[in-house]
């Protein structure tokens, strides 16, 4: 009994570790994409600016507020390009890269409006129906 149970613990564990392996392997090759490249360039460029007014500006600040809520619909982005599977990879175009990049711009200045007015706004109502717009061309993309 205790051979058997030897042998499940050992061939259990042989299975996670090559699951492990070939899971680093399938995001090595998500992020040799350009969609990757794409979203990984602006995230850069966020994270340079907040360390660039961090010194200025409060957490409160709405330059700061925006910045964050960029950077955040960013690393949603990200997550979605690592969830793709490697046989996939030729859907991470530079084009989806650049459409997110926008879509994150677009629910910051939408953040920006819903701050300002209630969600009935013209303004803010346009502000949503473009993010809709790219979150839907995303995802067909995606075939999500």
């Amino acid at each position: 009994m205790k051979k058997i149970t030897l042998i499940l613990v050992v061939v259990a564990a042989s299975a996670i570790a090559t699951f492990s392996q070939a899971s680093a392997a399938d995001q090595i090759a998500v992020k040799g994409t350009a969609a990757y490249a794409e979203v990984l360039l602006r995230k850069t460029e966020l994270l340079a600016d907040l360390e660039a007014f961090t010194p200025d500006y409060t957490e409160a600040n709405p330059k700061m507020l925006e910045l964050r809520a960029e950077l955040a619909s960013i690393d949603k982005s990200m997550t979605r390009i690592l969830a793709v599977k490697p046989a996939q990879t030729t859907r991470l175009t530079e084009a989806l890269g650049r459409m997110m990049v926008k879509k994150a711009a677009l629910e910051a200045d939408l953040l920006h409006l819903s701050r300002q007015y209630n969600k009935d706004y013209p303004d803010v109502k346009r502000a949503q129906r473009r993010v809709d717009l790219y979150e839907s061309a995303i995802s067909e993309i995606l075939g999500k």
